[in-house]
């Protein structure tokens, strides 16, 4: 039964909505003995999985149950903050409800970044990952809430063509709402409302982890896009991210005072492991990248809470380790272990960062509306990417004035290779397939 759910999430295209995208098919094809629910909802603002949680929990339920079928764990967890009450009531009465009695939910601390997957399972099941390492060499799988309504949807043979996101910022109506896979970031605006700024800069994802998009005018909604943020070109949140690495090596060497607030904070560091930003300022500054320290930079998961909250001089230790990381993996470096026991941070608790306080430092307030629902858009043009995830590019399998139906396959995944499915999110004829890029008009 394990293996038929594997290949129903193949063949529908699953990957992780969380933001990295990884196949779903490749994480369900293990062995463990507990699956984590990631309903943190970790980066400020963005609201999705909450109305998730609302309104299809049943969904999430089956999705979990089949995770763990595949996986053979006993024990599912769906994990979530206490100040999502509507959420969490949901949540409660549906697994109080549940035939299984292998069902729990787990209240999280409202803190950034609780998602993190290897910050959840030290949190859920007081275990830690090892450096550079996965939840199942715990025992563990961690799946998102949108990831796993999909599993459940690719049960009934039905692709992921569509997308829950949060608009938010500088827009007319922040919302959370429903986008066919491929539907270009403008007509998300305009159906919120439209920007209410006329210099903007569009952030997808969340303010901490998100990326700057070069061209919103030209970039579309993915399987990956948990949300869209309207920010003012000079925004922190904004200028912290497009800022020149030449400019932060600069700022680096000329600044960073070695404080070691960034490390003090670094969640990883708080859980055990060798990663202290700190010295990797240091080995930047020098360019001493063959150093042992330089190494640590392939343990920083990127969450940007040095750079966003702890650095008291506005550094950016997070653009250092990712430029860092960078290269050496460029140049096939990997991280080795010492093998020493992984210990906790005595003070890992006192130092978690309220989520409250990071809106305020990153100048969000006035955007924290928990926006509701607002349906579902339906472009009249998509453009589709072969690639959503992390993996080769789908193989597209139609060609220009082919008339396709929501969920027909559009790109497969090439032979022998790590990747996921593509599927037409809209009906419509087949208008272009250039540059990586499969255009439908309905």
């Amino acid at each position: 039964m394990g293996n038929l759910i594997v290949d129903k999430i193949r063949e529908a295209g699953v990957v992780g909505a969380g933001g990295a995208g990884l196949p779903t098919h490749v994480k369900a094809d293990a062995t463990v003995d507990t699956v984590l629910v990631n309903g943190a909802s970790c980066e400020p603002l963005l609201m999705s999985d909450p109305h998730l949680m609302e309104s299809e929990v049943e969904t999430l339920i089956r999705g979990l149950e089949a995770v763990m079928e595949c996986t053979g764990a006993k024990r599912g967890v769906i994990c979530l903050k206490g100040k999502h009450a509507k959420a969490m009531e949901t949540v409660r009465a549906a697994a109080a409800k549940n035939a299984s009695d292998r069902l729990e939910v787990f209240e999280l601390m409202d803190f950034y970044p609780a998602g993190d997957e290897q910050v959840l399972v030290r949190e859920v099941l007081n275990r830690t990952v090892p450096e550079r390492g996965l939840p199942l060499q715990v025992g563990a799988v961690v799946a998102n809430v949108e990831t796993l309504c999909n599993v459940a949807r690719a049960l009934n043979g039905t692709p992921v063509t569509h997308r829950y996101l949060t608009v938010a910022g500088e827009i007319g109506h922040s919302m959370v709402l429903r986008a066919p896979v491929g539907t270009p970031v403008e007509d998300v605006l305009a159906f919120a409302g439209g920007t209410t700024i006329s210099e903007y800069r569009v952030v997808d994802g969340g303010p901490m982890m998100g990326k700057v998009l070069p061209d919103a005018s030209r970039a579309v909604v993915t399987k990956t896009t948990s949300g869209l943020l309207v920010l003012p070109p000079d925004h922190n949140v904004v200028a912290r991210k497009v800022m020149n690495p030449a400019r932060v090596r600069q700022i680096t060497n000329s600044i960073c005072c070695q404080c070691s607030r960034c490390t003090d904070l670094c969640p990883r560091n708080l859980i055990g492991h060798s990663l202290h930003p700190h010295k990797l300022m240091r080995v930047f500054a020098s360019q001493d990248l063959e150093s042992e320290i330089a190494k640590e930079a392939l343990l920083c998961s990127e969450c940007g809470l040095c750079e966003k909250f702890a650095c008291p001089m506005l550094v950016s230790p997070r653009e250092v380790n990712a430029q860092i990381k960078k290269t050496l993996m460029q140049a096939g470096v990997k991280w080795e272990s010492s093998g020493r026991p992984l210990e906790v941070s005595p003070f890992r608790e006192e130092r978690r960062v309220p989520t409250t306080r990071l809106i305020q430092r990153l100048d969000l307030v006035d955007y924290d509306t928990h926006p509701g629902y607002a349906g579902e858009i339906r472009p009249v043009r998509v453009h589709i990417p072969l690639r959503q995830h992390i993996g080769a590019p789908a193989v597209c399998v139609v060609s220009p004035g082919a008339h396709v139906k929501c969920g027909d396959l559009l790109g497969e995944i090439p032979e022998k290779a790590m990747g996921a499915r593509v599927h037409a999110s809209i009906d419509g004829v087949v208008e272009s397939v250039a540059d990586g890029m499969i255009t439908i008009k309905a």
